[in-house]
């Protein structure tokens, strides 16, 4: 496809669906232009965030086991396509794209057979088999209720879990319920430092929020089209916040007391950098998200690495 090719009348009646409060009900996708205009835009700003993602997990040095992955509520598929890219086709037997449409099925199926000619790649009407790798992407805020226990039997089923959502109070939180019904079957890879309970649930913390930001590419701000693209859709190209979690059954390392995870946007003042930070270092069982104050006299360098943006996915606890 091509800018020209783009079906914009498709895309805004895409961009109000994804703005309602409530899950959609009526089929999101009603013709192939609809699935593929969606891939060369919208889809994109997901594979952004994939990627900050699954580059982190790369600097964890983890990789999922070999064996099938499933791309649940798959849409256009570029979830499952950016986890095979990041960890080599190789890696997997095959590829199982699941949506409750089959229009979508078939054409994720299709762009995964492009990109993976010698990997197959096959629509999964069911949803429900069991398999090594799940991904799972953008999906919390479109479930029905009757969805959500069809999607934690595939959860169950699974050897490891990639689940990333948009970077929101509602999405984050709801992820937040699901690790902690999760963490004792599964450990916890990422963005958890640990695998006790999130520090995001005690008393005081309800209105804070587990999430993340992406860095756009270049070409977001510099080419015409991506630019345009973004006015014309109300779309912020800069902002791509998403909030995820990994699990897997296997063993993971869990991380010392004296590392954080680096939660959303430090605030940077001259003398000092204020964050929040998740680390094990909470009493009883329970992990600790803790409000930090880098001074910039004490510690210079991580003062600095904090200004970037996104900042540094972790840092050492000043002692």
């Amino acid at each position: 496809m091509t800018w020209d090719e783009v079906d914009w009348a498709s895309l805004e009646r895409l961009r109000a669906l994804f703005l309602r409060s409530e899950p959609v009900r009526e089929p999101y996708w009603r013709t192939l232009s609809d699935l593929a205009s969606y891939d060369f835009t919208y889809a994109q700003r997901i594979a952004w965030k994939w990627g900050a993602a699954l580059s982190e997990l790369q600097r964890l040095n983890w990789a999922p086991p070999s064996g099938p992955v499933l791309d649940w509520g798959c849409g256009s598929g570029v979830a499952s396509r950016c986890v095979v890219d990041a960890f080599e086709s190789a890696t997997f037997s095959e590829v199982r794209l699941h949506d409750r449409s089959a229009l979508a099925m078939q054409f994720a199926a299709r762009r995964a057979r492009e990109r993976f000619p010698g990997l197959r790649a096959e629509p999964d009407p069911s949803g429900a088999d069991s398999c090594t790798t799940l991904v799972i992407s953008h999906v919390l805020n479109e479930l029905h209720r009757d969805d959500l226990p069809r999607l934690m039997t595939a959860v169950r089923a699974a050897q490891c879990v990639l689940w990333l959502e948009p970077g929101t109070h509602a999405c984050s939180r709801g992820l937040i319920t699901l690790r902690e019904q999760l963490r004792e079957e599964f450990n916890i890879v990422a963005p958890c430092p640990h695998r006790q309970t999130c520090g995001l649930q005690v008393a005081g913390r309800e209105t804070d929020w587990c999430h993340f930001f992406a860095k756009a590419p270049t070409e977001a701000f510099t080419d015409g089209e991506w630019v345009q693209f973004g006015r014309r859709a109300g779309v912020d190209l800069r902002s791509l916040p998403y909030s995820w979690m990994v699990l897997d059954r296997r063993a993971v390392t869990e991380w010392s007391p004296d590392r954080a995870r680096v939660i959303g946007l430090p605030q940077s003042f001259k003398p000092y950098t204020r964050l929040d930070a998740c680390h094990s270092g909470g009493v009883g069982g329970s992990g600790l998200v803790e409000r930090l104050e880098i001074l910039k006299r004490s510690d210079p360098e991580t003062h600095r690495q904090l200004k970037e943006s996104p900042p540094p996915p972790e840092i050492r606890i000043p002692g």
